[in-house]
């Protein structure tokens, strides 16, 4: 429920959250009726959208995409409702059990690995989309070493829409205690800090200086930030959510104001979709009660695949109305070694030679490589847990590479 009537509002023409997980006793009697029907498996970027819709992260959406919901998002960033939404947020299945099913029939949505029971679906449509066209329009490209291309491209070939009823929230309550937050309790916490205007700083990876400076700009302009972490499934080489967490920590006790700032995690999976993406980041964190959100460099970029500051230009192209919430656009930011500190290609007025920029991809090789992390690009306490995880991971894999191991009684 709304806790501030001076935050901003959730998205959609309601302007309140919808969550769609059931609670408490009635969520068990659910599960018990639930079981007894046909089983549909999510892929894990289904189960992370499937939990987002049910902590009203997904607001005004009520479950997955029909057929002209895909295509008018694909194509005009709108529903047929007429509320602005820039990825389609859909279910697929193979075409074998999609003639099993039935429009009108209700079918129980399990997580594809464990087999968990997370919800239900009412199916009222079933469609097959052109991929290639979505991945054209949404990614920019069909190329398939695009990880979010990939994703749809291996998608099942029958599209299934309908509301949905969320019953679980995964292991994630339990994982990431007191970092798991959903959007009534951000806005909550907002709330009982008396801000008013909240800018979110999206990560995917752990916080260099770079990031800590965006995010110090921030509060600077703002009552207060959300640093709000990703912990949905990454692309493979990614630093895991639970390391990110522990360094963010770190980084936040030891070089930020005490209450200047909230930490939490949404289980959400990356789509490395740049623009597009940095568009749904911005509508989830305004449901979240975030009144801007930190754009910088690459915004959720992968690869080659989108220049440096599409992700902000894409915003000066939104009809008036489309978002409340705000880019807070910020250059890209570095340490400069003449400057003494940190600056931005706007204030920093020495060659390029002079700046400590290394990308998230070459951080990781470093780390990896045991190498060492130049000077003022990362805090001590950051870079000792990210070589601490690496130095875990190697001999990890060092035992995993022994011949017998793994077997019984190896």
């Amino acid at each position: 429920m709304e806790t501030s009537a001076e935050l901003v509002r959730p998205h959609g023409k309601e302007r309140r959250l919808k969550p769609l997980l059931v609670p408490g006793e009635a969520a068990a009697e659910a599960r018990r009726r639930a079981e007894k029907l046909s089983k549909v498996p999510l892929s894990s970027r289904e189960a992370s959208d499937l939990l987002m819709l049910g902590i009203g992260a997904f607001t005004p959406l009520g479950g997955f995409m029909g057929y002209e919901n895909w295509r008018r998002v694909c194509a005009e960033l709108m529903t047929e409702q007429g509320d602005f939404w820039p990825i389609p947020i859909t279910l697929s299945t193979d075409g074998a059990r999609a003639a099993e099913l039935s429009v009108g029939q209700e079918v129980a949505l399990v997580e594809e690995e464990t087999g968990e029971l997370l919800g239900t679906l009412k199916i009222a449509e079933k469609y097959r989309a052109d991929k290639a066209w979505q991945c054209r329009q949404v990614f920019g490209t069909e190329d398939t070493s695009h990880p979010g291309v990939a994703g749809v491209m291996a998608e099942g070939a029958v599209n299934l829409a309908g509301p949905v009823t969320v019953l679980s929230e995964g292991a994630y309550p339990q994982h990431y205690p007191g970092i798991y937050l959903r959007p009534d309790e951000t806005r909550a916490i907002f709330a009982r800090h008396g801000w008013r205007t909240v800018a979110a700083l999206q990560l995917r990876n752990p916080m260099h200086r770079s990031h800590e400076h965006l995010a110090k700009i921030a509060i600077e302009v703002c009552d207060g930030l959300l640093i709000h972490q990703k912990l949905g499934r990454l692309k493979p080489g990614d630093i895991p959510a639970e390391v990110r967490v522990r360094a963010v920590d770190a980084l936040v006790r030891g070089y930020f104001v005490a209450a200047s700032c909230v930490q939490a995690g949404v289980p959400i999976e990356m789509r490395y979709g740049g623009p597009r993406e940095a568009l749904l980041d911005a509508v989830f964190r305004q449901n979240f009660g975030c009144s801007h959100l930190i754009v910088g460099r690459d915004h959720a970029g992968v690869g080659d695949f989108y220049g440096p500051f599409d992700a902000q230009r894409i915003f000066d192209r939104l009809p008036a109305g489309a978002l409340e919430i705000r880019p807070l656009k910020i250059d890209w930011t570095f340490y400069c070694r003449k400057c003494d500190g940190m600056a931005s290609g706007r204030t920093c007025p020495h060659d390029p030679a002079e700046r400590i920029v290394i990308s998230g991809t070459r951080l990781r090789q470093i780390l990896s490589e045991a190498g060492e992390v130049p000077e003022h690009f990362s805090r001590p306490e950051v870079l000792a847990i990210l070589r601490a995880y690496y130095t875990e991971a190697k001999k990890a894999a060092r035992v995993e590479s022994q011949p017998g191991a793994g077997r019984p009684g190896s």
